[in-house]
């Protein structure tokens, strides 16, 4: 539960005090609001790609991602967005958006590291979808590495290949990333879409089942792992940047505290789309933050 006195729930504050963080996050939480900013819709309008968080009828989340060009991200007031872009109808966001109204969406610029967070009640037109938020803040660049994009090609979306555990490839795949996103959920919260990064290796493929990743230092808020901490189940997404293919997972989340802080997933169902983003992104150089 949310009081007044903190922007943060219980799980939060649970992870928080655990990894002795809780004043640096009390001092740093002061920077989420309501409302989107003159500055917030400034930066919306120079994105091309957004990273949504939803929850389907049996409460799993689905991390997915939109794209569409400069201007796709709409501020309609202070506290609406419009994102002027259909979701794909095999995508899990689609029917996810009929029936439940929560949605997190991560907008994220990986030229210049830049990302903000825009937390709320979601509503799927026909016109595009509509956010009405409720969190509004940004975080640090780190660990966000550094691409240009390169080509945008017409959307060719192959039909969503669905199976419960990993292949060889996408194995191979998920151990050479060093880019994903993960999509949670608190019911004192709402849902949320946040990023991880690292270098390839910093995610684990454990078996055909189970992955896992160290938790670097971030803003201290711990706003992901709180989420997990008291709702574990997890949706994750993994994006070929050259390719665009896209893998969704949904998965249960494992909070490990030794030998160091990390997060355990296993997998209920894979979703691999080929070329389900019409971008082409450049890698540049990897975050110096990265371990």
């Amino acid at each position: 539960m949310k009081t007044s006195a903190t922007p943060f729930h219980d799980g939060e504050l649970d992870v928080q005090r655990r990894a002795g963080v809780h004043e640096d996050a009390a001092n740093v939480g002061g920077i989420i609001a309501p409302s989107i900013s003159a500055a917030a819709g400034r930066f919306l309008a120079a994105q091309r790609m957004a990273v949504a968080a939803s929850l389907d009828a049996q409460g799993q989340p689905w991390a997915s991602l939109l794209t569409g060009p400069y201007g796709f991200l709409q501020v309609v007031d202070e506290n609406l967005m419009r994102l002027a872009v259909s979701p794909r109808p095999d995508d899990p966001l689609t029917a996810n958006l009929t029936t439940r109204p929560e949605l997190g969406l991560l907008v994220i610029d990986p030229a210049t590291r830049r990302r903000m967070r825009f937390n709320g009640r979601g509503l799927l037109r026909p016109d595009g979808v509509f956010l009405h938020t409720e969190q509004v803040y940004g975080n640090c660049p780190k660990y966000i590495q550094k691409r240009r994009l390169v080509a945008e090609v017409p959307e060719r979306p192959s039909t969503p290949e669905r199976t419960e555990r990993l292949d060889g490839r996408q194995q191979t795949w998920i151990a050479r990333a060093d880019t994903f996103f993960i999509a949670s959920f608190h019911t004192a919260g709402g849902a949320d879409a946040s990023h991880r990064g690292g270098n390839p290796g910093f995610v684990r493929v454990l078996d055909e089942r189970r992955l896992a990743f160290a938790d670097y230092s971030g803003n201290n808020m711990f706003n992901t792992l709180g989420n997990l901490a008291g709702y574990p189940p997890a949706g994750l997404l993994f994006v070929d940047f050259e390719s665009g293919d896209l893998l969704q997972l949904s998965a249960i989340a494992t909070l490990r505290w030794q030998p160091e802080r990390s997060v355990e997933f296993e997998l209920s169902a894979v979703l691999e789309t080929r070329g389900g983003s019409s971008l082409r992104w450049e890698l540049l150089e990897y975050s110096p933050s990265n371990p």
